[in-house]
């Protein structure tokens, strides 16, 4: 005669299982972002290196140029142009959508690397949040890996005959943007992860040519990390914004050798000066935060150049 499961049996296996569901499955969810973690390092390393070809393909000098080309967006939806179109509408602003999705700047970096990388899948972050305006409206990918423009300098020339005598059209970095410039490259970031921008904000000493500083400010870099609501440093919160640091509190940044490392948020922030040991003439150390809107801070303006009282050389402050 068979004997079926009483039920007290049957609620005891049940148990069990959700026992051991509630047990495993962090650890699964765990293994995952540790996976995706590999990827977004391998991919930032990849990246990184190719800013260093471009580099070795142009005298030693990062690229920081601004120009139109037509069906060069790194969103694909947009290449499909006919061929001798004026691309001139979808650099200007002027198209929509794909307003700037054939522009060439550091909004849109990834093009001065496609050459190299061979792969724009490189640039998509396994985790990170994306502008989905910027994307699906503009054209350019905005999130996931930001270039630290204040090394590599920037452009806002194209279309601008007189742009050599136009005051914040050329943006030099203080470095002088070359490789060989960099007093310690293996401690100096040039990319780093994050969510929403395109690059790293810089502060612009304005003139013909600007000058490029880090966006050095403890500050702020604690407002971003940090939720908001609080009264910590730029309204922040004693809690983590998960978007900002998804890999365990951890920041995977590449540096100007070409090697890649996440380091926790703690670190990156005492590698950062506060506003007291980096001065600069704006009175303000907090210049927004994490959003959408954020990519409006691409380009500080400041009446003088900075001054910090130590070297701080994961910004390059020497």
């Amino acid at each position: 005669m068979k004997r079926a499961f009483t039920l007290i049996e049957l609620l005891v296996v049940i148990a069990i299982i959700a026992i051991l569901a509630a047990i495993l499955f962090p650890v699964f969810a765990q293994a995952k972002l540790a996976a995706k973690k590999t990827v977004a390092i391998s991919n930032q390393k990849q990246i990184g290196l190719s800013i260093i070809m471009y580099a070795g393909d142009y005298d030693d000098t990062y690229p920081r140029e601004d120009g139109c080309t037509l069906n060069d967006a790194i969103n694909p939806a947009f290449n499909k142009v006919a061929a001798g179109t004026d691309p001139t509408p979808y650099c200007s602003g002027a198209a929509s959508p794909g307003g700037f999705a054939f522009r060439d700047n550091h909004y849109s970096w990834q093009k001065w690397v496609v050459p190299y990388t061979k792969n724009t899948g490189l640039f998509i972050d396994p985790v990170q949040t994306y502008d989905p305006y910027g994307w699906n409206t503009l054209g350019e990918l905005e999130g996931g890996y930001m270039l630290n423009i204040a090394i590599t300098g920037a452009m806002n020339s194209w279309n601008n005959p007189t742009y050599a005598t136009t005051a914040n059209a050329v943006r030099t970095s203080w470095t002088g943007g070359t490789t060989t410039s960099i007093a310690a490259p293996a401690e100096a970031f040039i990319l780093m992860e994050g969510p929403f921008n395109a690059v790293v904000p810089a502060m612009n000493v304005y003139g013909t040519p600007s000058t490029s500083y880090p966006f050095a400010v403890r500050e702020h870099w604690t407002g971003w990390f940090y939720n908001q609501g609080g009264t910590g440093p730029c309204n922040s919160t004693t809690v983590l914004d998960p978007t900002m640091s998804p890999f365990s509190q951890q920041v995977p940044m590449s540096y100007c050798d070409g090697h890649t490392k996440a380091i926790p948020v703690g670190q990156f922030l005492a590698n950062t000066p506060t506003a007291a040991q980096y001065t600069v003439s704006t009175g303000t150390t907090c210049f927004g935060y994490a959003g959408p809107n954020d990519n409006v801070y691409a380009n500080i303006h400041i009446a003088a150049a900075p001054t910090w009282t130590q070297p701080w050389p994961m910004w390059g402050l020497q």
